[in-house]
């Protein structure tokens, strides 16, 4: 995203070729970078659906890939299923949270996105 003639006029003005990345390409990139980060980040959360019916939802922690793994979305959706007042409330609780992180992703992101030059 960044054109070749702001890279060379760093090179040309004497930069070394680190300053020129650090300084240059990463701040003319930085909103690219970070808006694919959140796109990113959306799509993990996007992606809770096919988790319920492939991650066949074991209660514990495991590392092991063949084995049925514990995922957020899985115990949310069992403990709003669960009877018991408890479990309901610990599942809101946690769709709650899960939202709360992708706004605060999102306004961060907002926040570092900005443009900063007076205007």
């Amino acid at each position: 995203m960044v054109p070749g003639t702001v890279r060379e006029a760093a090179l040309a003005l004497g930069a070394p070729h680190w300053k020129m990345i650090v300084r240059v390409s990463y701040r003319a990139a930085r909103s690219g970078i970070l808006t694919g980060v959140l796109l990113a980040v959306a799509r993990i959360s996007g992606e809770t659906a096919p988790l319920l019916f492939t991650a066949l939802s074991n209660q514990f922690f495991s590392t092991n890939l063949d084995k049925p793994i514990a995922n957020v979305p899985v115990v949310i959706f069992q403990f709003a299923m669960s009877p018991y007042p408890e479990w309901q409330r610990l599942a809101w609780a946690g769709a709650l949270i899960a939202a709360m992180a992708v706004l605060v992703l999102s306004l961060v992101s907002r926040f570092l996105i900005k443009d900063r030059s007076p205007r």
